[in-house]
C-alpha cells in the first residue's frame, strides 16, 4: 500500500505507472460485523454508539468486474446512511447485501459477514474492468453513490427509477471509508482540481442530493426569487442546500440549532436565519401529539423574517419531528420536498393543510448521474464550496460517525483513508487561493 501512496503523493498520473503498481490482496476498511447486529437491541436510538459497532479491520480485496473500477481511496466522509448502518436501523444492511448478491450476476462477493461502509470518495483509479472506457489508471476522481444496473427500461429516463438502483456503501459492499473502494465506472467524476482530498470527498452524496431535491425538474424545480425554508441549514446536507438556493437566485430561510450554526450560514450569504433552540419551538407536546399552536408560532416567525411570505419550497430531511410543521408553513400551492427522515420515518401531518391549500409533497432520493455530474461541476467551478468541518484518521471512523449521530458537527465530517495527512491533493493552487476563505469557514 505504501507504493500506491507514494506514487499518488508524488503527483504521478500516467496510466502505465499506476497499472504497474501491485494491488494488495487485502486492505483496511471501516466496517460492521453481521454477528453483532443485535448488540443495540432494546436501546433507544440516541443511546446507540457507532464507536462500538464500527471496526477498522483488514478485508480481502474484491475482484473488479467488467463495468467496475478499483480506486485508491485517499479520503471519504460520513453521511447519515453510515449512521443508520452502524446502529442497525431501521434494519441491518446485510439483507441489502444478500439481495444484491442473489439478483445481480457478478455481485456474489458483496455478500460477506462484514460490510465496508462509506458513500463518499476522493481518490485515484488503480484498476478498471474490461468494459470500462471512461476512466483509466491514474485518473483523480470523486465518486457519487448511485450504483445502478440499467438492465430494465424504467431507469433509462431517470436512473433513480431503475429497479436495480442502490446506494453504494449502504446497499452494496466495499464503500469509501477504506483504503480501497470498488465502484461502477459510471459513479466516477473528475476531482475538482483546487480541493484537497478530504475537501473533494465531502460533496458527492449531499451536494448531489440537494441538487436533485431543489434544482432538478425531478425535485422542487427552484426558480429565482423562491423562498426556501431549509431545516438544518448548517449541517452536511443543509449547508449545500443553502448555497444552491443562493446560487440559483432564491431566498433561503435557514433553520439552525445554535448561535454558531447561525453564524456559519450567515457566512455563506444567508440573511434570514431562525435559531429554533433560542425560540424554543416544540412541535410535539408528547410522544403521540403534535402541537399545532407551535406550527402557527413557527409560521409567524418565518413570515416575520420574509416580510410576510410563506415558503415556496420546504427542504425537508429531519422527518417525523418537523414534517407536520413543514406541511403547515409551505405557501398555498407550495412544495415540500423530502429526502430523508433522520428523526423518524413515520410522518404525521394535518392533511387539510395539504389538500385544501393545493400543496405538493415530492419524494427525492439521491440523484441520477447527470444531476450528480452537474452538482460536481458547480464544485469544480467554485460556484459551490465544500462544507468540511473536521477530519479524522481512518482508525477513528467510529468516533467520526458518533459525532454525526449526536449532531455535534457542522457541515461534513471527513475521514483520511490513504492520505497521510490533511491538505494534500491540490492541483490548482491559484484557484484554491481565490476561494480559500469559503473553503475554510466551516473548519473547527
Amino acid at each position: 500500500m505504501q507504493d500506491i501512496v507514494e506514487t499518488i503523493v508524488s503527483g504521478e498520473t500516467s496510466p502505465a505507472a499506476f497499472a504497474s503498481l501491485p494491488v494488495p490482496g487485502s486492505y483496511l476498511g471501516a466496517l460492521v460485523h453481521a454477528d453483532e447486529t443485535a448488540m443495540f437491541d432494546g436501546m433507544a436510538t440516541r443511546d446507540k454508539d457507532p464507536a462500538k459497532s464500527i471496526h477498522v479491520d483488514r478485508v480481502a480485496t474484491p475482484e473488479v468486474g467488467p463495468d467496475e473500477v478499483l480506486v485508491a481511496a485517499m479520503a471519504s466522509c460520513v453521511n447519515y446512511n453510515t449512521v443508520w448502518t452502524s446502529i442497525f436501523e431501521p434494519m441491518p444492511t446485510f439483507g441489502f447485501l444478500r439481495r444484491y448478491a442473489r439478483s445481480v450476476p457478478g455481485a456474489e462477493q458483496h455478500d460477506r459477514p462484514h460490510h465496508v461502509l462509506g458513500s463518499d470518495l476522493a481518490g485515484v483509479v488503480l484498476r478498471v474492468g474490461a468494459a470500462v472506457r471512461t476512466v483509466k489508471p491514474g485518473d483523480r476522481v470523486v465518486a457519487h453513490c448511485l450504483n445502478v444496473e440499467l438492465a430494465a427500461p424504467d431507469g433509462h429516463d431517470d436512473t433513480m427509477l431503475d429497479p436495480e438502483q442502490r446506494i453504494w456503501g449502504f446497499e452494496t459492499n466495499y464503500g469509501g471509508l477504506a483504503q480501497l473502494a470498488l465502484v461502477k465506472a459510471n459513479q466516477l467524476m473528475p476531482k475538482p482540481a483546487h480541493l484537497t482530498w478530504e475537501e473533494a470527498a465531502a460533496s458527492g452524496l449531499v451536494n448531489s442530493t440537494a441538487y436533485r431535491q431543489l434544482v432538478s425538474r425531478n425535485g422542487a424545480d427552484l426558480k429565482q426569487g423562491d423562498v426556501v425554508l431549509i431545516w438544518g441549514a448548517a449541517g452536511g446536507l443543509g449547508s449545500y442546500a443553502t448555497q444552491l438556493v443562493l446560487n440559483g437566485g432564491g431566498i433561503p430561510v435557514c433553520v439552525v440549532s445554535s448561535p454558531r450554526k447561525a453564524e456559519l450560514v450567515r457566512s455563506m450569504g444567508a440573511e434570514l436565519v431562525l435559531d429554533r433552540s433560542a425560540e424554543g419551538f416544540r412541535f410535539w407536546s408528547d410522544e403521540h401529539t403534535q402541537d399545532q399552536r407551535e406550527w402557527k408560532r413557527f409560521g409567524a416567525a418565518v413570515r416575520e423574517l420574509t416580510g410576510g411570505h410563506d415558503p415556496d419550497i420546504v427542504f425537508e430531511h429531519p422527518g417525523r419531528e418537523t414534517f407536520g410543521a413543514s406541511v403547515y408553513v409551505a405557501r398555498r400551492g407550495g412544495t415540500v420536498v423530502t429526502c430523508a427522515s433522520t428523526t423518524g420515518y413515520e410522518h404525521v401531518y394535518d392533511n387539510r393543510h395539504l389538500w385544501m391549500r393545493l400543496k405538493r409533497i415530492v419524494g427525492s432520493h439521491f440523484a441520477n448521474y447527470r444531476e450528480a455530474w452537474a452538482a460536481n461541476r458547480l464544485i469544480a467551478t467554485g460556484a459551490i464550496h465544500p462544507t468540511l468541518s473536521t477530519v479524522h484518521p481512518l482508525a477513528e471512523t467510529g468516533q467520526a460517525v458518533a459525532e454525526v449521530h449526536a449532531n455535534r458537527h457542522d457541515g461534513k465530517v471527513g475521514v483520511l483513508c490513504l492520505a497521510p495527512e490533511p491538505g494534500l491533493g491540490v492541483d490548482d493552487p491559484e484557484m484554491r487561493e481565490r476561494y480559500l476563505p469559503q473553503l475554510v469557514r466551516f473548519r473547527n
